[in-house]
């Protein structure tokens, strides 16, 4: 079985669209910047990647997040032709702080809101007529649990059609939880790098309407993917460390789901937090399952360039990994300049975009949460799809 991507929509740090996303990391362009909505003396960090959307600096508003889900979804209904009307269609929400955010300016500014938009549905009823909607709140991994909940919706013949997405914005009490969470303020994101000192938060949602393939439509151009395989486990290890072995048993039931074998797959889309623990426990994964791979599968972390977008970033990695496959071109991880031992025979594309000379076909997409909460997918360039030219040349990474 396999489900078919007909449209997708997303914003971040780094573009306000699919598109403008894409370009932006091949290009090596990064959201990261000085704190915009919060009192810099109350933090030893000073930087995030955030939606720069802001009134003005220093000042902050509710539903942030709210906005950035309804545009995310309202630009992947119209990609796939579905206008605005979600009525007879499902919309699953994956998140790890919701609205959370307009609940500190309420409490502590008094600044207004009404209760019932803290629940997202309020919103997409209201925009788009939707009265099955749910909310998935799996931590990091949440949009792809919530990308299983809706393959699994299409399998029982619960819907024909599905919107599942991811959103999340940077809350000041989990920015300053985190805050203090690590021996030095981290200054970005250094996925697999020597020089980490830890992870930043980023903002976004993204959302993708999924098919089941049957059932496609016959324009071929919208086929964006073909999602072979979800695979999730709940290991409840550990609240934050990961577990290297938890994590190899999601990557290789993706592959089994898939029909498919390590030497497959072409691109992973790396977790790539940038802290000890994930770092170790990704690579030791990933040498497990490619182990005797020469050379491994191309790899990178857009999270270097976006920041951890939270219950948003499974989704973010996985149309990235879209317009990947289709252009044939690579995203860097930027800040990677002196990588750790355990990703020694990786191919990670570091510095600058990559256009392999063989084609893409097969892409992996990492996504792991507090608690054990792991998520794997495993997606495909249709067949009818044609490799297009890379994005235009950028002026090289920014740090």
């Amino acid at each position: 079985m396999s489900w078919i991507v007909t449209g997708t929509g997303a914003v971040a740090s780094v573009g306000g669209s699919v598109e403008e996303i894409f370009t932006s990391l091949c290009e090596g362009r990064s959201g990261l910047a000085e704190l915009r909505g919060y009192d810099r003396d109350k933090f030893r960090a000073q930087v995030a990647y955030e939606i720069d959307d802001r009134p003005a600096p220093g000042q902050d508003e509710p539903l942030r997040a709210t906005r950035w889900l309804e545009q995310a979804v309202a630009a992947a209904a119209a990609d796939a032709g579905l206008g605005d009307d979600l009525s007879q269609v499902p919309v699953l929400v994956g998140t790890t702080l919701r609205e959370l955010r307009s609940v500190e300016l309420s409490w502590r500014d008094g600044v207004p809101f009404d209760p019932r938009d803290l629940h997202f549905g309020t919103m997409l009823r209201r925009r788009f007529g939707a009265t099955d909607t749910h909310t998935v709140a799996n931590a990091c991994s949440a949009s792809l649990y919530a990308l299983a909940l809706g393959t699994d919706l299409l399998d029982l013949g619960a819907a024909d059609t599905v919107v599942v997405a991811g959103v999340d914005t940077i809350t000041e009490s989990t920015y300053g939880l985190l805050d203090r969470c690590y021996p030095e303020a981290p200054d970005r994101v250094r996925p697999f790098d020597r020089a980490r000192r830890g992870m930043l938060q980023g903002e976004g949602a993204v959302a993708l309407v999924l098919r089941r393939a049957a059932d496609g439509p016959g324009d071929a151009a919208r086929v964006h993917a073909r999602v072979r395989s979800v695979a999730v486990n709940c290991d409840a290890y550990h609240p934050s460390a990961p577990d290297a072995k938890s994590i190899t048993s999601a990557v290789r039931e993706a592959h089994d789901r898939a029909g498919v074998r390590p030497a497959d797959i072409d691109l992973v889309m790396l977790h790539g937090t940038g802290t000890p623990l994930n770092d170790e426990a990704e690579s030791a994964a990933l040498k497990s399952v490619f182990t005797g791979l020469d050379p491994s599968p191309y790899m990178t972390a857009i999270k270097s360039m976006t920041g951890h977008t939270a219950g948003a970033s499974g989704l973010h990695s996985l149309v990235v990994a879209i317009d990947a496959l289709r252009t044939g071109t690579v995203p860097p991880t930027v800040n990677l300049d002196d990588p750790v031992d355990a990703v020694a025979g990786f191919r990670l594309v570091r510095g600058t975009a990559e256009r392999p000379a063989q084609p893409l076909r097969l892409a992996q997409i990492d996504s792991f949460g507090f608690g054990g909460l792991n998520a794997v997918a495993v997606i495909e360039q249709p067949a009818e799809a044609s490799t297009e030219p890379p994005p235009p040349e950028g002026r090289g990474p920014v740090q």
